[in-house]
């Protein structure tokens, strides 16, 4: 099983090395720890929140989802990326939940076995039961993740689109087997990868997809400008054995981007993070970089309440997308497709949309059920 690729004894002294670690952690940070469960689909839960000092029921505040890579757990997840001293001062709450234990090591099923446990569902239900108790401003909800915790980011920006404003992955990436799903409105999306992942490879192999082509589907889909910013990360420390690059495509759909942290000889580690495995890099601090990125973004700037409601009922499906020719509605509808610059190249009625005809390129479909009108991207390859 590929996803068996931590080295047990490294794991166990990662283990020991994050737990010391937290200790020192839990006794620096002003704000309250909590190790609670919620009960969701037939299982209880756990998970681990932290709510800073500053924290006033008064004012809405955002939510982070931070998940821990296969093997790991989140006493570990929460102390490797400690978001707690940033949370202090920008004032989020960040929950740093536990996956399940169907292969004997805890992991996210993010669409790779059928296990029964549907942690998007899951995290759905987390974030109602957070914002039960702590007043969560549902529009800057965000997900990041190491390895494993990223392909479920990414995952959650498949299939939880009208909850999850934006996602940051570390060291993860795209599954080959799902990497054609895309969210029905702009998604931002940053990427941390080292090129000597010996992990999930950064060139990719048969079970995940290739970090540039993930960083260029994403760019291609927010409709992105092709060229990125490119700003050289300075080299402040000179004996992690590793150097960072941060390309950044701007003026996406809704002011959507996409940014990638290319950490040369960087090895399946957190930057900025405890090294407790070679080549972690220390120029810059992923935590960090992935608030800055989180905090531009509110959900309400990528859909609207109806489309929310919609798409979160279920009731409005279409697809596959992207597509190499056809797309089928869930129900029969009159659709038109327009391209980028607004003109109208199809219009018809029915089921399925036949797009063959038309060159590779980003169109928008717009369809008319019951009485309402959707609009939505579709990528034709």
């Amino acid at each position: 099983m590929y996803l068996r690729f931590v080295i047990l004894n490294r794991a166990k002294y990662l283990s020991f090395y994050l737990l010391f670690v937290l200790t020192l952690l839990c006794k620096s940070q002003t704000g309250i720890f909590t190790y609670d469960s919620i009960y969701s689909d037939g299982l209880y839960r756990k998970f681990r929140l932290y709510v800073p000092n500053i924290y006033n029921s008064s004012n809405a505040v955002p939510l982070i989802l931070n998940l821990h890579g296969y093997t790991s757990n989140s006493v570990q997840q929460q102390a490797y990326a400690n978001f707690m001293p940033i949370a202090d001062t920008a004032n989020f709450i960040v929950v740093s939940p536990d996956g399940t234990a169907p292969l004997g090591s805890p992991f996210w099923n993010a669409g790779f076995l059928s296990t029964g446990v549907n942690d998007v569902q899951f995290l759905s239900n987390l974030i109602d039961s957070i914002k039960a108790n702590y007043n969560i401003n549902l529009n800057r909800v965000y997900s990041c993740g190491m390895s494993n915790g990223g392909i479920m980011s990414y995952y959650l920006a498949c299939n939880l689109p009208y909850r999850i404003t934006a996602i940051a992955s570390v060291t993860g990436t795209m599954l080959k087997a799902w990497s054609n799903c895309v969210p029905n409105r702009p998604f931002p999306i940053m990427q941390i990868h080292g090129t000597a992942d010996a992990t999930v490879p950064y060139v990719g192999n048969s079970t995940f997809e290739a970090i540039d082509s993930v960083v260029k589907k994403w760019q291609v889909y927010n409709l992105c400008s092709p060229t990125s910013i490119t700003y050289s990360v300075p080299n402040i420390n000179l004996f992690d054995n590793s150097t960072a690059v941060r390309y950044v495509y701007t003026n996406g759909q809704s002011n959507s981007s996409v940014e990638l942290f290319r950490v040369a000889n960087g090895s399946h580690s957190w930057p900025g993070g405890a090294p407790v495995i070679a080549n972690t890099n220390q120029d810059f601090s992923a935590s960090i970089e992935i608030w800055r990125f989180f905090r531009q973004y509110q959900l309400n700037q990528f859909t609207t309440v109806n489309e929310l409601s919609e798409l979160s009922s279920g009731r409005v499906f279409f697809g596959p997308n992207p597509t190499n020719g056809l797309i089928k509605l869930q129900h029969d509808a009159m659709f038109s497709i327009y391209n980028s610059f607004g003109v109208m190249l199809i219009s018809g009625s029915g089921q399925v949309v036949d797009l063959s005809s038309l060159p590779a390129a980003v169109y928008f479909l717009e369809f008319n059920l019951k009485g309402k009108s959707f609009r939505s991207k579709i990528i034709k390859y």
